[in-house]
């Protein structure tokens, strides 16, 4: 089985393709591809948040804990989208649930790893800034709708 260029596989990603050639390179050597199966969980609230996923094919729900009404789903995210923004925020704990509702296909990036980069490279830590912030307000959205819906407000 021949390797994928990362590379080649970030360039076709919708959040980091139209990035510059530098910084393109300072993902690659954060990157790795994992696989995960339908019912499999990328990423549990309250575990320490060290990587983040740019989902290639197949969906992950984003779950958060509703006390006494269980788990609530507040997005779903699929192939060209992210999951994760916690891994940019002390203290590194993810706020969520991601669940593979379909396998899963993703680069995962180490979060340690792009803040560093980030700390030596301001412009390149602003761009990947500008980039989370969408990710931040799409879920942030997504909860807004949800608690609506919860509080039948809707």
């Amino acid at each position: 089985m021949q390797k994928e260029d990362l590379t080649d596989v970030l360039r076709k990603h919708p959040f980091v393709g139209d990035l510059e050639k530098q910084y393109l390179q300072l993902l690659v050597g954060c990157a790795k591809n994992v696989h995960f199966q339908e019912g499999e969980y990328l990423c549990h609230e309250g575990e320490a948040a060290d990587s983040f996923f740019l989902i290639r094919t197949g969906r992950v729900a984003v779950e958060i804990h509703a006390g006494h009404k269980g788990k609530r789903r507040i997005q779903t995210v699929g192939p060209g989208e992210v999951l994760g923004w916690s891994w940019l925020i002390s203290p590194y704990r993810w706020h969520f649930d991601g669940c593979a509702v379909a396998e899963v296909r993703a680069l995962t990036l180490d979060g340690k790893c792009l803040r560093t980069k980030c700390d030596k490279d301001h412009d390149f830590g602003y761009e990947m800034l500008k980039r989370l912030s969408h990710v931040f307000q799409s879920r942030m959205e997504a909860t807004r709708l949800q608690l609506l819906d919860v509080y039948g407000t809707r």
